[in-house]
């Protein structure tokens, strides 16, 4: 299984690296957008259904996504996490429905309209008014990890195609796509809330 996690870690490597040359560009062209986006800090969760049941760990986040692109726009996000050890988490893989409910109870008083990302609707209108906020969230992670990733897609519909190095006419096409980096500090089992570090945000074609 380790071998597995290590396999896809090295393959995202090359295509968040090796295959991504382009860079977003710095003024979009026609027809090109990108949503605003804004977004809480990367937190933990501890989920137990019954008393007798083991303690499970969850991270998540929350993003709120608003349009003013001057059109309606399609949101089909895909979100990911990866850790310094070349683990990928799928957000929303392993996930039960009632870690988003706690997620929600939580944080009702800033977020009375909060969304799962599964669940949100495919468009989003323009203005404030129509802004979405959304909760994202992955399985616990490797223990060894001192360092995370997040990776949004969905935010832009600007792409780009690269050439798969050795492969003739094959290629990968990238999405313009929201990273989140942070720092881990302290032992796995005792670390806080506080113990997770923002350390930046940029835009990447991955």
């Amino acid at each position: 299984m380790r071998s597995i996690i290590f396999t896809l870690g090295v393959l995202s490597v090359l295509a968040t690296s090796v295959l991504s040359a382009p860079e977003p560009a710095v003024i979009q062209g026609a027809g090109l957008w990108t949503a605003d986006v804004r977004f809480e800090p990367l937190r933990q969760m501890v989920y137990q259904p019954t008393e007798t049941a083991k303690p499970r760990r969850f991270w998540y986040t929350i993003l709120t996504i608003e349009n003013h692109t001057g059109q309606d726009i399609d949101f089909f996000s895909k979100c990911d996490l990866m850790t310094d050890t070349f683990q990928i988490l799928p957000a929303g893989k392993l996930v039960p429905k009632a870690v988003f409910e706690q997620i929600k109870t939580r944080h009702q008083r800033k977020y009375p309209l909060l969304q799962y990302l599964p669940k949100v609707k495919s468009q989003i209108l323009q203005g404030e008014d129509n802004a979405i906020d959304v909760a994202i969230i992955w399985s616990d992670i490797d223990p060894q990890s001192k360092g995370i990733k997040l990776y949004v897609a969905g935010l832009s519909n600007e792409t780009a195609a690269v050439d798969v190095p050795g492969a003739e006419n094959a290629k990968i096409f990238l999405r313009k796509t929201l990273e989140l980096s942070f720092q881990l500090r302290g032992e796995s089992v005792w670390r806080a809330d506080s113990d997770i570090v923002f350390k930046g945000k940029r835009w990447v074609m991955r």
